[in-house]
Protein backbone atom coordinates (compact mmCIF):
# COMPACT_ATOMS: atom_id res chain seq x y z
CA UNK A 1 0.00 0.00 0.00
CA UNK A 2 1.31 3.41 -1.11
CA UNK A 3 0.72 6.86 1.20
CA UNK A 4 2.42 8.75 -1.33
CA UNK A 5 0.13 11.80 -2.48
CA UNK A 6 0.50 12.61 -6.39
CA UNK A 7 0.14 15.80 -7.65
CA UNK A 8 -2.11 15.82 -11.27
CA UNK A 9 1.15 16.47 -13.50
CA UNK A 10 2.67 13.65 -11.42
CA UNK A 11 -0.58 10.99 -12.11
CA UNK A 12 -0.03 12.01 -15.43
CA UNK A 13 3.58 11.37 -15.48
CA UNK A 14 3.19 7.83 -14.09
CA UNK A 15 0.62 7.23 -16.56
CA UNK A 16 3.19 8.37 -18.99
CA UNK A 17 5.12 5.99 -17.76
CA UNK A 18 2.90 2.98 -17.54
CA UNK A 19 2.51 4.04 -21.41
CA UNK A 20 6.01 3.40 -21.83
CA UNK A 21 5.89 0.17 -20.56
CA UNK A 22 3.94 -1.23 -22.96
CA UNK A 23 0.24 -0.44 -21.63
CA UNK A 24 -2.38 1.82 -23.53
CA UNK A 25 -4.05 4.56 -22.50
CA UNK A 26 -7.12 2.40 -23.84
CA UNK A 27 -6.51 -0.10 -21.53
CA UNK A 28 -6.19 2.25 -18.59
CA UNK A 29 -8.93 3.94 -19.83
CA UNK A 30 -10.80 0.18 -19.65
CA UNK A 31 -9.86 -0.79 -16.07
CA UNK A 32 -10.23 3.00 -14.58
CA UNK A 33 -14.39 2.11 -15.64
CA UNK A 34 -14.32 -1.02 -14.74
CA UNK A 35 -12.68 -0.64 -11.22
CA UNK A 36 -15.26 2.38 -10.59
CA UNK A 37 -18.08 0.38 -11.85
CA UNK A 38 -16.90 -2.73 -9.75
CA UNK A 39 -16.70 -0.54 -6.60
CA UNK A 40 -20.47 0.82 -6.87
CA UNK A 41 -21.74 -2.11 -6.96
CA UNK A 42 -20.10 -3.83 -4.66
CA UNK A 43 -20.56 -0.83 -2.11
CA UNK A 44 -24.20 -0.17 -3.82
CA UNK A 45 -25.90 -3.58 -5.39
CA UNK A 46 -29.39 -2.22 -5.32
CA UNK A 47 -31.08 0.39 -7.05
CA UNK A 48 -31.10 2.06 -10.82
CA UNK A 49 -27.65 3.30 -11.62
CA UNK A 50 -27.47 7.04 -13.14
CA UNK A 51 -24.49 7.50 -14.96
CA UNK A 52 -23.19 11.50 -15.55
CA UNK A 53 -20.29 11.53 -18.40
CA UNK A 54 -18.57 14.67 -19.30
CA UNK A 55 -16.73 15.81 -21.92
CA UNK A 56 -12.99 14.47 -21.35
CA UNK A 57 -11.37 11.06 -20.14
CA UNK A 58 -13.77 11.15 -16.91
CA UNK A 59 -16.27 10.70 -19.52
CA UNK A 60 -14.56 7.87 -21.29
CA UNK A 61 -14.48 6.19 -17.55
CA UNK A 62 -17.62 6.67 -17.14
CA UNK A 63 -18.74 5.19 -20.17
CA UNK A 64 -17.02 2.10 -19.74
CA UNK A 65 -18.10 1.70 -16.31
CA UNK A 66 -21.84 2.10 -17.84
CA UNK A 67 -21.26 -0.59 -20.34
CA UNK A 68 -19.76 -3.05 -17.33
CA UNK A 69 -22.64 -1.82 -14.91
CA UNK A 70 -24.77 -3.01 -17.71
CA UNK A 71 -23.01 -6.44 -18.28
CA UNK A 72 -23.78 -6.83 -14.69
CA UNK A 73 -27.05 -6.79 -15.41
CA UNK A 74 -27.75 -3.31 -13.42
CA UNK A 75 -30.38 -1.00 -15.19
CA UNK A 76 -28.07 1.99 -16.08
CA UNK A 77 -29.07 5.49 -17.42
CA UNK A 78 -26.47 7.37 -18.93
CA UNK A 79 -26.83 11.09 -19.12
CA UNK A 80 -23.90 12.18 -21.37
CA UNK A 81 -22.87 15.78 -21.15
CA UNK A 82 -21.64 16.47 -24.93
CA UNK A 83 -23.27 14.24 -27.07
CA UNK A 84 -21.90 15.00 -29.83
CA UNK A 85 -18.82 16.63 -28.72
CA UNK A 86 -15.12 15.56 -30.04
CA UNK A 87 -13.50 13.52 -28.25
CA UNK A 88 -10.09 11.88 -27.09
CA UNK A 89 -9.60 8.38 -29.31
CA UNK A 90 -10.01 6.42 -26.28
CA UNK A 91 -13.16 8.29 -24.86
CA UNK A 92 -14.21 7.66 -28.48
CA UNK A 93 -13.14 4.03 -27.97
CA UNK A 94 -15.22 3.37 -24.66
CA UNK A 95 -18.43 5.09 -26.52
CA UNK A 96 -17.90 3.13 -29.62
CA UNK A 97 -18.11 -0.13 -26.91
CA UNK A 98 -21.69 1.23 -25.50
CA UNK A 99 -24.72 -0.72 -25.96
CA UNK A 100 -27.92 1.05 -25.04
CA UNK A 101 -29.46 4.30 -24.34
CA UNK A 102 -27.75 7.54 -23.45
CA UNK A 103 -29.86 11.03 -22.97
CA UNK A 104 -28.37 14.43 -22.89
CA UNK A 105 -27.24 15.87 -19.44
CA UNK A 106 -29.90 18.13 -18.97
CA UNK A 107 -32.41 16.07 -19.21
CA UNK A 108 -31.34 14.41 -16.21
CA UNK A 109 -34.33 13.53 -13.36
CA UNK A 110 -33.29 11.80 -10.38
CA UNK A 111 -34.90 10.29 -7.08
CA UNK A 112 -33.27 9.55 -3.82
CA UNK A 113 -33.19 5.83 -4.34
CA UNK A 114 -30.67 6.12 -7.36
CA UNK A 115 -26.78 5.40 -7.27
CA UNK A 116 -25.21 8.34 -9.30
CA UNK A 117 -21.79 6.96 -10.86
CA UNK A 118 -20.24 10.85 -11.04
CA UNK A 119 -18.21 11.30 -13.97
CA UNK A 120 -18.35 14.85 -15.43
CA UNK A 121 -15.21 16.16 -15.07
CA UNK A 122 -12.57 14.91 -12.95
CA UNK A 123 -9.09 15.99 -11.37
CA UNK A 124 -7.88 18.39 -13.25
CA UNK A 125 -10.61 21.15 -13.82
CA UNK A 126 -9.57 24.39 -13.02
CA UNK A 127 -12.61 26.80 -13.70
CA UNK A 128 -15.92 26.24 -11.86
CA UNK A 129 -19.09 24.29 -13.01
CA UNK A 130 -21.16 26.28 -14.95
CA UNK A 131 -24.33 25.14 -17.12
CA UNK A 132 -26.00 21.92 -17.48
CA UNK A 133 -22.90 20.88 -15.20
CA UNK A 134 -23.67 23.05 -12.61
CA UNK A 135 -27.23 21.93 -13.18
CA UNK A 136 -25.91 18.04 -12.78
CA UNK A 137 -24.25 19.42 -9.86
CA UNK A 138 -27.38 20.91 -8.16
CA UNK A 139 -29.64 18.08 -9.42
CA UNK A 140 -27.64 15.16 -7.65
CA UNK A 141 -27.36 17.48 -4.69
CA UNK A 142 -30.88 18.19 -3.99
CA UNK A 143 -31.96 14.27 -4.58
CA UNK A 144 -30.11 12.77 -1.84
CA UNK A 145 -28.86 9.86 -3.70
CA UNK A 146 -25.58 8.07 -3.53
CA UNK A 147 -22.60 9.03 -5.27
CA UNK A 148 -19.82 7.34 -6.55
CA UNK A 149 -17.38 9.93 -8.24
CA UNK A 150 -14.61 9.01 -10.74
CA UNK A 151 -11.27 10.47 -9.69
CA UNK A 152 -12.75 13.29 -8.08
CA UNK A 153 -16.11 14.80 -7.33
CA UNK A 154 -17.18 17.12 -10.47
CA UNK A 155 -16.13 20.59 -9.08
CA UNK A 156 -13.27 20.27 -7.84
CA UNK A 157 -10.02 21.37 -8.13
CA UNK A 158 -7.54 18.08 -7.75
CA UNK A 159 -4.33 20.49 -6.40
CA UNK A 160 -5.60 22.65 -4.46
CA UNK A 161 -8.69 20.98 -2.79
CA UNK A 162 -10.45 24.35 -3.56
CA UNK A 163 -14.36 24.35 -4.76
CA UNK A 164 -14.69 27.32 -7.17
CA UNK A 165 -18.53 26.61 -7.63
CA UNK A 166 -20.91 24.18 -7.82
CA UNK A 167 -19.58 20.69 -6.65
CA UNK A 168 -21.46 17.01 -6.19
CA UNK A 169 -21.16 15.87 -2.98
CA UNK A 170 -20.10 12.03 -3.10
CA UNK A 171 -20.49 9.00 -0.55
CA UNK A 172 -17.05 7.29 -2.15
CA UNK A 173 -14.23 8.36 -4.69
CA UNK A 174 -12.53 5.82 -6.61
CA UNK A 175 -8.97 7.19 -7.57
CA UNK A 176 -6.74 5.40 -9.14
CA UNK A 177 -3.40 3.97 -7.82
CA UNK A 178 -2.65 6.94 -5.45
CA UNK A 179 -4.87 9.97 -3.88
CA UNK A 180 -4.52 13.15 -4.86
CA UNK A 181 -4.22 16.25 -2.58
CA UNK A 182 -8.01 17.10 -2.68
CA UNK A 183 -8.99 13.68 -1.34
CA UNK A 184 -7.25 15.21 2.00
CA UNK A 185 -7.02 18.68 1.87
CA UNK A 186 -10.32 21.06 3.06
CA UNK A 187 -12.77 21.87 1.88
CA UNK A 188 -12.48 19.28 -0.84
CA UNK A 189 -11.79 16.18 1.39
CA UNK A 190 -15.10 16.71 2.79
CA UNK A 191 -17.19 16.08 -0.86
CA UNK A 192 -14.87 13.31 -1.14
CA UNK A 193 -16.49 10.60 1.54
CA UNK A 194 -14.86 7.03 1.39
CA UNK A 195 -11.33 7.00 -0.79
CA UNK A 196 -10.77 4.27 -2.84
CA UNK A 197 -7.65 4.01 -4.75
CA UNK A 198 -8.37 1.16 -7.52
CA UNK A 199 -4.82 -0.11 -8.78
CA UNK A 200 -5.00 0.26 -12.41
CA UNK A 201 -1.50 -0.09 -14.27
CA UNK A 202 0.92 2.41 -12.81
CA UNK A 203 0.82 1.59 -9.35
CA UNK A 204 4.47 0.87 -9.49
CA UNK A 205 5.36 4.11 -10.66
CA UNK A 206 3.74 5.83 -8.35
CA UNK A 207 6.70 6.39 -5.56
CA UNK A 208 9.14 6.78 -7.59
CA UNK A 209 7.40 9.54 -9.35
CA UNK A 210 6.54 11.27 -5.98
CA UNK A 211 9.66 10.50 -4.24
CA UNK A 212 8.10 10.78 -1.03
CA UNK A 213 7.99 14.09 -1.00
CA UNK A 214 4.10 14.29 0.07
CA UNK A 215 2.13 11.75 1.55
CA UNK A 216 -0.68 11.02 3.85
CA UNK A 217 0.36 10.54 7.45
CA UNK A 218 0.06 6.97 8.89
CA UNK A 219 2.71 4.77 11.38
CA UNK A 220 4.15 2.87 8.62
CA UNK A 221 6.14 6.41 7.56
CA UNK A 222 7.31 6.97 11.26
CA UNK A 223 6.62 3.89 13.80
CA UNK A 224 10.10 2.60 13.51
CA UNK A 225 11.43 5.71 14.79
CA UNK A 226 9.33 5.21 18.33
CA UNK A 227 11.27 4.42 21.46
CA UNK A 228 10.58 1.87 23.52
CA UNK A 229 12.07 1.30 26.89
CA UNK A 230 13.88 -1.43 26.92
CA UNK A 231 14.98 -3.67 30.45
CA UNK A 232 18.07 -1.58 31.07
CA UNK A 233 16.39 1.64 30.38
CA UNK A 234 15.61 4.32 33.33
CA UNK A 235 13.84 8.00 33.21
CA UNK A 236 17.22 9.69 32.46
CA UNK A 237 17.70 7.77 29.50
CA UNK A 238 14.22 8.60 28.09
CA UNK A 239 14.62 12.07 27.32
CA UNK A 240 13.77 15.30 29.49
CA UNK A 241 11.30 17.50 28.59
CA UNK A 242 10.40 20.84 30.19
CA UNK A 243 7.60 22.96 29.45
CA UNK A 244 7.34 26.15 29.87
CA UNK A 245 3.99 27.98 31.66
CA UNK A 246 2.00 31.36 31.82
CA UNK A 247 2.05 33.14 34.94
CA UNK A 248 -0.73 32.63 37.95
CA UNK A 249 -3.96 32.45 35.81
CA UNK A 250 -2.30 31.00 32.77
CA UNK A 251 -1.07 27.94 34.05
CA UNK A 252 -3.39 25.11 32.48
CA UNK A 253 -2.84 24.54 29.12
CA UNK A 254 1.20 23.93 30.32
CA UNK A 255 0.15 21.72 32.75
CA UNK A 256 -1.60 19.78 30.00
CA UNK A 257 1.01 19.76 27.81
CA UNK A 258 3.36 18.40 30.26
CA UNK A 259 1.24 15.72 31.32
CA UNK A 260 1.25 14.40 27.30
CA UNK A 261 4.42 14.96 27.09
CA UNK A 262 4.79 12.44 30.15
CA UNK A 263 2.19 10.28 28.62
CA UNK A 264 3.80 10.31 25.53
CA UNK A 265 7.10 8.71 27.27
CA UNK A 266 9.29 11.69 28.09
CA UNK A 267 10.85 9.97 31.34
CA UNK A 268 10.82 13.42 32.97
CA UNK A 269 9.17 16.34 32.93
CA UNK A 270 9.48 19.50 34.20
CA UNK A 271 7.25 22.30 34.38
CA UNK A 272 8.82 25.59 34.72
CA UNK A 273 6.75 28.98 35.65
CA UNK A 274 7.15 32.36 37.09
CA UNK A 275 7.71 32.73 40.85
CA UNK A 276 4.33 33.52 41.65
CA UNK A 277 2.56 30.92 39.78
CA UNK A 278 4.46 28.00 41.49
CA UNK A 279 2.32 27.50 44.43
CA UNK A 280 -0.32 26.51 42.20
CA UNK A 281 1.32 24.47 39.64
CA UNK A 282 3.23 22.50 42.22
CA UNK A 283 -0.45 21.71 43.88
CA UNK A 284 -1.92 20.61 40.35
CA UNK A 285 0.41 17.96 39.14
CA UNK A 286 1.63 14.82 40.63
CA UNK A 287 4.30 12.60 38.38
CA UNK A 288 5.63 16.33 36.69
CA UNK A 289 8.53 18.04 38.32
CA UNK A 290 7.70 21.63 39.11
CA UNK A 291 10.44 24.86 39.57
CA UNK A 292 10.57 28.71 39.19
CA UNK A 293 12.36 30.50 36.95
CA UNK A 294 12.54 34.63 37.77
CA UNK A 295 14.57 35.69 34.50
CA UNK A 296 15.81 34.39 30.48
CA UNK A 297 18.60 33.75 32.21
CA UNK A 298 17.59 31.65 34.69
CA UNK A 299 15.17 29.63 32.82
CA UNK A 300 18.43 28.91 30.56
CA UNK A 301 20.19 27.81 33.24
CA UNK A 302 17.24 25.43 34.24
CA UNK A 303 16.80 23.63 31.15
CA UNK A 304 20.56 23.32 30.02
CA UNK A 305 19.57 19.33 30.79
CA UNK A 306 16.51 19.33 28.95
CA UNK A 307 15.98 16.89 25.64
CA UNK A 308 13.51 19.25 24.55
CA UNK A 309 11.63 22.63 25.44
CA UNK A 310 7.94 23.30 24.60
CA UNK A 311 7.01 27.09 25.01
CA UNK A 312 3.80 29.02 24.19
CA UNK A 313 0.67 27.28 25.57
CA UNK A 314 -0.88 30.12 27.47
CA UNK A 315 2.65 31.96 27.78
CA UNK A 316 1.21 35.78 27.27
CA UNK A 317 1.58 37.92 24.52
CA UNK A 318 4.40 39.80 26.28
CA UNK A 319 7.66 40.93 25.89
CA UNK A 320 9.00 38.44 28.83
CA UNK A 321 7.96 35.21 26.43
CA UNK A 322 9.93 36.66 23.41
CA UNK A 323 12.66 37.44 25.60
CA UNK A 324 12.41 33.62 26.91
CA UNK A 325 12.06 32.05 23.51
CA UNK A 326 15.43 33.76 21.75
CA UNK A 327 17.12 32.85 24.96
CA UNK A 328 16.08 29.46 24.61
CA UNK A 329 16.82 29.70 20.52
CA UNK A 330 20.25 31.34 21.12
CA UNK A 331 21.21 28.69 23.50
CA UNK A 332 20.45 25.87 21.58
CA UNK A 333 17.94 24.60 22.95
CA UNK A 334 15.50 21.77 21.04
CA UNK A 335 11.97 23.94 20.72
CA UNK A 336 8.28 23.01 20.03
CA UNK A 337 7.02 26.50 19.44
CA UNK A 338 3.18 26.82 20.06
CA UNK A 339 0.68 29.68 20.07
CA UNK A 340 1.92 32.81 22.26
CA UNK A 341 5.42 31.64 21.34
CA UNK A 342 4.41 31.98 17.65
CA UNK A 343 2.41 35.20 17.95
CA UNK A 344 5.03 37.31 19.23
CA UNK A 345 6.95 37.09 16.71
CA UNK A 346 4.43 38.06 14.34
CA UNK A 347 5.68 38.93 10.57
CA UNK A 348 8.94 38.23 12.38
CA UNK A 349 9.47 34.90 10.17
CA UNK A 350 12.45 35.54 9.66
CA UNK A 351 14.20 37.11 12.58
CA UNK A 352 12.71 33.93 14.35
CA UNK A 353 14.78 31.90 12.20
CA UNK A 354 18.07 33.97 12.98
CA UNK A 355 18.00 33.03 16.80
CA UNK A 356 17.04 29.53 15.91
CA UNK A 357 20.48 27.01 16.85
CA UNK A 358 18.94 23.83 17.01
CA UNK A 359 15.80 21.93 15.54
CA UNK A 360 12.89 23.23 16.01
CA UNK A 361 9.19 22.66 15.53
CA UNK A 362 6.26 25.07 14.66
CA UNK A 363 2.69 24.16 15.76
CA UNK A 364 0.32 27.33 14.60
CA UNK A 365 -3.22 27.04 14.16
CA UNK A 366 -4.33 28.87 10.92
CA UNK A 367 -4.61 32.22 12.19
CA UNK A 368 -1.11 31.97 14.23
CA UNK A 369 0.12 30.56 10.71
CA UNK A 370 -0.99 33.76 8.88
CA UNK A 371 0.51 36.26 12.05
CA UNK A 372 3.87 34.55 11.64
CA UNK A 373 3.63 34.24 7.78
CA UNK A 374 1.46 36.88 6.53
CA UNK A 375 0.08 36.40 3.23
CA UNK A 376 1.60 33.03 3.13
CA UNK A 377 -1.85 30.74 2.81
CA UNK A 378 -3.69 33.61 0.56
CA UNK A 379 -0.79 33.51 -1.85
CA UNK A 380 -0.17 29.91 -2.65
CA UNK A 381 -2.94 28.09 -3.88
CA UNK A 382 -2.52 25.01 -1.79
CA UNK A 383 -2.06 24.51 1.63
CA UNK A 384 0.93 22.36 1.29
CA UNK A 385 2.94 24.86 -0.84
CA UNK A 386 2.13 26.96 1.35
CA UNK A 387 3.43 25.18 4.58
CA UNK A 388 6.89 24.33 2.99
CA UNK A 389 7.26 27.34 2.20
CA UNK A 390 6.78 28.36 5.65
CA UNK A 391 8.96 25.70 6.54
CA UNK A 392 11.93 26.56 4.34
CA UNK A 393 12.11 30.19 5.25
CA UNK A 394 12.05 29.21 8.74
CA UNK A 395 14.33 26.22 8.77
CA UNK A 396 12.19 24.44 10.77
CA UNK A 397 9.42 21.80 10.89
CA UNK A 398 5.98 23.52 9.93
CA UNK A 399 2.85 21.38 11.55
CA UNK A 400 -0.46 23.50 10.32
CA UNK A 401 -2.89 22.60 12.18
CA UNK A 402 -6.61 21.62 11.12
CA UNK A 403 -8.73 18.98 9.94
CA UNK A 404 -6.22 18.83 7.54
CA UNK A 405 -3.22 19.35 9.33
CA UNK A 406 -0.05 19.70 7.16
CA UNK A 407 3.29 18.71 8.34
CA UNK A 408 6.52 20.07 6.21
CA UNK A 409 10.09 19.96 6.60
CA UNK A 410 12.61 22.73 5.27
CA UNK A 411 13.94 19.60 2.83
CA UNK A 412 10.29 19.94 0.87
CA UNK A 413 8.59 16.50 2.79
CA UNK A 414 5.33 16.84 3.54
CA UNK A 415 2.79 14.77 5.25
CA UNK A 416 -1.30 15.05 5.64
CA UNK A 417 -3.12 14.29 8.46
CA UNK A 418 -6.44 12.53 8.40
CA UNK A 419 -6.95 10.37 10.95
CA UNK A 420 -8.44 12.56 13.40
CA UNK A 421 -11.71 13.86 14.78
CA UNK A 422 -14.27 17.19 14.36
CA UNK A 423 -14.17 17.10 18.05
CA UNK A 424 -11.00 17.57 18.86
CA UNK A 425 -12.07 21.50 18.27
CA UNK A 426 -11.71 22.01 21.94
CA UNK A 427 -9.82 23.65 24.28
CA UNK A 428 -7.13 22.65 25.10
CA UNK A 429 -6.50 19.89 22.19
CA UNK A 430 -4.00 21.56 20.61
CA UNK A 431 -1.78 22.08 24.22
CA UNK A 432 -1.53 18.24 24.75
CA UNK A 433 -0.70 18.02 20.88
CA UNK A 434 2.78 20.69 21.95
CA UNK A 435 3.35 17.89 24.76
CA UNK A 436 3.16 14.80 22.56
CA UNK A 437 5.34 16.66 20.14
CA UNK A 438 7.38 17.74 23.15
CA UNK A 439 7.89 14.43 24.70
CA UNK A 440 8.72 12.59 21.44
CA UNK A 441 11.20 14.92 20.27
CA UNK A 442 12.86 14.40 23.99
CA UNK A 443 13.11 10.90 23.26
CA UNK A 444 15.33 11.64 20.01
CA UNK A 445 13.00 11.52 17.42
CA UNK A 446 13.88 13.66 14.67
CA UNK A 447 11.81 17.00 14.54
CA UNK A 448 9.81 15.69 11.22
CA UNK A 449 9.23 12.14 12.67
CA UNK A 450 7.88 13.76 16.10
CA UNK A 451 5.78 16.07 14.64
CA UNK A 452 3.93 13.44 12.03
CA UNK A 453 3.68 11.05 14.58
CA UNK A 454 2.66 13.07 17.66
CA UNK A 455 -0.19 14.08 14.82
CA UNK A 456 -1.33 10.72 14.20
CA UNK A 457 -1.04 9.96 18.23
CA UNK A 458 -2.95 12.55 19.11
CA UNK A 459 -6.05 11.88 16.30
CA UNK A 460 -6.23 8.85 17.34
CA UNK A 461 -6.70 9.22 20.90
CA UNK A 462 -10.16 11.89 19.17
CA UNK A 463 -11.20 9.18 17.78
CA UNK A 464 -10.89 6.66 20.90
CA UNK A 465 -12.25 9.80 22.90
CA UNK A 466 -15.37 10.14 20.39
CA UNK A 467 -18.37 13.03 21.22
CA UNK A 468 -18.03 14.90 24.13
CA UNK A 469 -14.19 14.52 24.25
CA UNK A 470 -12.29 17.37 26.56
CA UNK A 471 -8.54 17.63 26.84
CA UNK A 472 -8.65 16.41 29.91
CA UNK A 473 -10.17 13.08 28.12
CA UNK A 474 -7.13 12.55 26.19
CA UNK A 475 -5.01 11.33 28.64
CA UNK A 476 -6.11 8.14 28.63
CA UNK A 477 -6.82 7.29 24.95
CA UNK A 478 -3.48 8.29 24.39
CA UNK A 479 -2.37 5.56 26.97
CA UNK A 480 -4.31 3.41 24.60
CA UNK A 481 -2.98 4.63 21.11
CA UNK A 482 0.12 3.86 22.45
CA UNK A 483 -0.33 0.76 23.74
CA UNK A 484 -1.94 0.12 20.32
CA UNK A 485 1.51 1.19 18.53
CA UNK A 486 3.55 -1.03 20.80
CA UNK A 487 1.86 -4.09 20.24
CA UNK A 488 2.02 -3.71 16.91
CA UNK A 489 5.55 -2.72 16.73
Amino acid sequence: MTYAILTCNEVRAAEQRAVEGGISLWALMQKAGQACADVLHAEFPEGRVVVLAGPGNNGGDAFVAAQRLRDLGRNVWLYDMSPTSERTLEGQNALNALTGARQPLEDLRLQRDDIVLDGVFGAGLSRPLAGEAAFAAEQVNASGAKVVAIDLPSGVNGDSGAIPGPAIRADVTVTFCAKKPAHVLQPAASLCGEVIPAEIGFGKFVDDIGGGRTSENAPALWARTLRWPESASHKHRRGRLAVVSGGLANTGAARLTAQAGLRSGAGLVTLLCPPSALTVVASSVTAVMTSSFASANDLIAQTGKSSAVVIGPAAGVTDATHANVEALARAGRSLVLDADALTVFAGQADQLRAMLSAPAILTPHTGEFERLFPGLLANHPSRIDAVRRAAQQTNTVVLLKGADTVIAAPDGRAVINTHATPFLATAGSGDVLAGVTGGLLAQGLSPFDAACAAVWIHGDAGLRAGPGLTAEDLDQTLRQTLRALYVDR
